[in-house]
C-alpha cells in the first residue's frame, strides 16, 4: 500500500528543482517619478521590455515609479548601493562629490542635440574615463538637449535675466548662467515646480521635451531658447548583484545596455523635443524667443570663459574635456560622411 505513496512523492521530487529553476530572478527597479514622462518613455521603458521580454524565466525587471522605494534625486545612488534597488534611474549632477568631472559632459554649448550628448556619455563610462562609477554597472548613460531657459518673468533678452533665480541642473550650468547674470540654484528636477510656485525661484532649465514631465510648462509662459547645458543621466545597476548573474543574465543586460540603449533614448527623446518645443511655439500665452545674434555670441564667450577654465583647473581636466572633443568629432565625421553618402545615393 505504501508504494503509490512513495511514487507520488518521488514524481514531485522530480518536479520541485524545475520549478525553481523555471522562477525568473527577479530585480528592482527604482524610477523617480511617473511612467508618462518622457526619461522614463525615452531611457527605462526600452531597457526593462526589452529584458523582460527576452528574459522568459530568466530574469524580470520590476519597476517601482513615482519614487515609492525614493524620490529624493541624490539618494538614489546609495539606494543602489545599500541593495534597496537592484537599479535605480539617477541624474549625477546631483551627487558632484561622488560623480566627479561630470563636467566633461555639462559643458554649456557643447552638444547640438540629445544624440550626441548620449553617444560621447556613454563612449567615456565605456572607457573608464570618468570616476564614481566602479561600483555601478551602467546600464545607460544619456544626455538631454540642450536646456533652454524658462521663467515666470519677463525674458526675451539677456539683459532680463539679470537678477533672476533659475533652477539648474548641476554646478557647471551653473556656474555658466551666473556668468550671464542669473542667480542660479542647483535643483533637483522634480522638487522644480514646488519652488516656482512658492516663489523661491523665478524659473528653470529644462529641455523643451521635459517642460510638462513636472509642471515648469505650467509655471512658466517666457521660453528663452539659449541652448545651455546637456542634463546627464544614467541608469546604473548594483555591480555586485550584475556580478552575481548567470553568465546569460549577464550576457542580456549588456546586450540593451551601453549604445543600444543610448540611440534608443536619442530616437524617442528627439521626438518628444520637436512635440514640445511646437507645443511652445503654437501657444498663443508664451513668449518664445530665439536669441539674437549679439546675445548669442555674449553667451558663447561666456560659455567658452566657463568650459576653458574648468579644464584648466588641474592635467585631468585637460584630458577629459580632449577626450570629449575627440569623440565629438568622430561622431560628427562619421555623420557628414552618412548624409554625403545618402545624397550621392539618391542623386543615382
Amino acid at each position: 500500500m505504501l508504494r503509490p505513496a512513495v511514487g507520488c512523492m518521488f514524481a514531485v521530487a522530480l518536479l520541485l528543482p524545475t520549478a525553481t529553476i523555471a522562477d525568473p530572478i527577479a530585480l528592482k527597479l527604482s524610477f523617480f517619478t511617473s511612467d508618462q514622462s518622457v526619461a522614463y518613455q525615452a531611457a527605462v521603458k526600452p531597457f526593462v521590455d526589452a529584458v523582460n521580454h527576452d528574459g522568459n524565466n530568466l530574469l524580470h525587471i520590476d519597476v517601482y515609479l513615482s519614487g515609492s522605494l525614493d524620490r529624493v534625486q541624490n539618494e538614489l545612488p546609495q539606494l543602489v548601493l545599500d541593495g534597496k534597488a537592484d537599479i535605480a534611474f539617477i541624474v549625477p549632477g546631483q551627487n558632484p562629490e561622488r560623480f566627479r568631472d561630470m563636467a566633461a559632459i555639462e559643458m554649456p554649448g557643447l552638444f547640438r542635440d540629445a544624440r550626441e550628448a548620449s553617444l560621447v556619455y556613454t563612449r567615456l563610462i565605456a572607457g573608464h574615463a570618468l570616476p564614481g562609477y566602479n561600483d555601478f554597472f551602467v546600464v545607460g548613460a544619456y544626455g538631454t538637449a540642450p536646456e533652454i531657459i524658462n521663467s515666470r518673468k519677463n525674458l526675451t533678452t539677456l539683459v532680463d535675466l539679470k537678477g533672476q533665480k533659475i533652477r539648474v541642473n548641476n554646478v557647471t550650468e551653473a556656474a555658466a548662467l551666473a556668468k550671464l547674470g542669473a542667480l542660479p540654484v542647483v535643483l533637483a528636477f522634480n522638487a522644480t515646480s514646488p519652488a516656482i510656485s512658492g516663489g523661491l525661484i523665478d524659473g528653470a532649465t529644462a529641455p523643451p521635451a521635459q517642460l510638462f514631465d513636472v509642471g515648469i510648462g505650467r509655471l512658466t509662459t517666457f521660453h528663452y531658447l539659449l541652448p545651455t547645458s546637456t542634463a546627464p543621466l544614467a541608469l546604473v545597476m548594483n555591480r555586485k548583484v550584475f556580478d552575481g548573474l548567470p553568465e546569460n543574465g549577464k550576457a542580456l543586460i549588456r546586450k540593451y545596455s551601453g549604445e543600444w540603449t543610448a540611440n534608443q533614448f536619442s530616437e524617442v527623446y528627439a521626438k518628444f523635443n520637436e512635440q514640445g518645443l511646437e507645443q511652445l511655439k503654437t501657444d498663443s500665452r508664451r513668449s518664445v524667443v530665439v536669441p539674437s545674434a549679439v546675445d548669442l555670441k555674449t553667451a558663447n564667450d561666456a560659455f567658452k570663459s566657463v568650459n576653458d577654465g574648468w579644464a584648466a583647473e588641474d592635467q585631468q581636466n585637460l584630458v577629459l574635456a580632449s577626450l570629449v572633443q575627440a569623440e565629438l568629432g568622430r561622431l560628427r565625421d562619421r555623420e557628414k560622411a552618412a548624409r554625403t553618402e545618402t545624397k550621392r545615393d539618391d542623386e543615382n
